[in-house]
């Protein structure tokens, strides 16, 4: 296949893909709004194609770019001269590693050999996804049922000479809001644990907003908060550089150490991986350093101040609209939205958006935490009058959501589902229970996810555990195309 067709048939692909551009999109993409950035990171990608940051003796430049991308983390992040950090692939990474950090600290200097790690309910899944990879007994504690913020007197009560780690979010990826992180790292700090700050999404917003004059600074939640021993934050969320791209920051390095791995008991090369990663690619570390080059304090304080009151006129026009409400109070850019009215579904309301070319992310109910449908605003949407055409598209996506109706879920099938051993279920009781909610045999998926996604939602927690990865499944067995 020659060049042309190939580059042609790569944009058939991505034409069926979400929006990354234009701000329509309100999950999973981070747009500046900014001309000429994705071709500066592309060329700096290019740049570094071959590159392997596996050996930074073997190429400096990476020990470079990251020296820098840290330093600028630490000191709009309360770092200090101490401070220290690593440049990973993602937030999912960013955590996982202050997770295995935590746990061999526990381990060699408390002697700790069945490790804990204290999760508020609203803590991201990368945390559930470390303790078990790194056999960490994860201890979930309730938050405030009206404000979703981490109860920190519970969180504390849940912490005993086990807990190799203490989480906050700041925010949190669920509903915008920023847990008390004073509180809840003071009193880890007292018993001797870590605690670790979850800015993956919101940090570099955050920092940047608190620079910016007029508008009211976000609560406490980084490095300078006495008892933070580690914070994540991803550059390619509000740092709006290509994924992916994150940063650890520790307390010292010292403590960075022990989620180091070494190994020289083999005849090959001595290995140090700071990271997951073994071969590491320095495109994404080279993009990241010429975004933020390209950016600066000052575009990037004006693009979170521009957020930050998008997000208020986002707040104050759902309250207008007849059957949602904000849950919680946002701190953040993050803003989740539900409905107290019987007759309308969110998940139908996410259907209705999307046919208009809208993406608002389904949040399936919880806890305390009702149906919601999750955005994320970014600087692509932030300007009144895009936020007055989303706050338009939603009015009427709300009335014709109550045209469609509730999805109707059989009472029948959640009762005997409830019967069910997730971990004995035989194939043909996975392939009858995704026909029941919906999907395909061959993970084909409906153009309206709302019934499929209420029958999920109805499902006892382990269940909907088991047959979400035979889904996704499905989809990566398809057929591949002829070429």
């Amino acid at each position: 296949m020659d060049d042309h067709r190939i580059l042609e048939r790569l944009a058939e692909l991505r034409a069926a893909d979400l929006p990354v551009h234009g701000g329509r999109t309100m999950a999973y993409v981070y747009d500046s709004g900014l001309a000429g950035l994705d071709e500066l990171a592309a060329g700096a990608q290019a740049a570094v194609a071959g590159v392997n940051g596996l050996d930074m003796t073997a190429f400096p430049s990476v020990l470079a770019l990251e020296n820098d991308i840290v330093g600028q983390a630490a000191a709009l992040l309360g770092g200090g001269a101490a401070t220290a950090g690593t440049f990973t692939s993602g937030g999912t990474e960013s955590c996982l590693l202050a997770v295995l950090t935590a746990r061999e600290h526990a381990r060699r200097t408390r002697g700790v050999d069945r490790p804990e790690i204290v999760l508020p309910a609203t803590a991201h899944a990368a945390f559930h996804k470390a303790a078990a990879l790194f056999g960490l007994r994860a201890v979930n504690v309730p938050v405030d049922p009206v404000t979703f913020r981490a109860d920190a007197a519970a969180t504390a009560a849940a912490i005993t000479p086990d807990t190799a780690l203490v989480v906050v979010s700041a925010p949190s990826y669920a509903h915008g809001v920023i847990d008390p992180v004073a509180e809840i790292a003071g009193a880890a700090a007292e018993r001797g644990v870590l605690c670790h700050v979850d800015a993956c999404i919101g940090g570099w917003y955050l920092g940047h907003r608190r620079l910016a004059d007029g508008i009211a600074p976000p609560p406490p939640f980084d490095l300078a908060v006495p008892g933070v021993s580690s914070l994540s934050v991803d550059l390619h969320k509000y740092g709006y550089t290509p994924k992916g791209a994150s940063v650890l920051l520790f307390r010292d390095a010292e403590l960075r150490r022990h989620g180091w791995f070494a190994h020289a008991s083999w005849p090959g090369y001595p290995v140090v991986n700071a990271t997951l990663q073994g071969t590491k690619p320095a495109g994404p570390l080279a993009a990241a350093w010429a975004v933020l080059r390209r950016v600066g304090t000052d575009g990037y304080t004006e693009l979170s101040r521009r957020v930050h009151e998008a997000t208020g006129l986002l707040i104050d026009g759902i309250g207008r609209i007849d059957g949602l409400r904000v849950l919680g109070e946002p701190a953040a850019s993050l803003v989740a939205v539900c409905s107290d009215d019987p007759g309308l579904d969110p998940f139908v309301v996410a259907d209705e958006m999307r046919l208009r070319g809208w993406y608002l992310q389904p949040q399936p109910a919880f806890g305390g935490s009702p149906a919601n449908l999750h955005l994320t605003v970014t600087a692509a949407v932030a300007d009144p009058e895009r936020i007055a055409e989303l706050l338009g598209e939603l009015a009427a996506a709300v009335d014709r959501a109550r045209t469609v109706g509730v999805p109707a879920v059989d009472p029948g099938l959640i009762e005997l589902a409830a019967a069910l051993d997730p971990a004995a279920l035989t194939p043909e009781e996975v392939a009858l229970a995704l026909q029941a909610a919906g999907v395909g045999s061959d993970g084909t998926l409906p153009d309206r996810m709302a019934p499929v996604l209420a029958v999920l939602q109805a499902l006892p927690p382990a269940l909907t555990e088991r047959l979400l990865p035979e889904v996704v499944s499905r989809l990566y067995t398809r057929p591949a195309e002829a070429s």
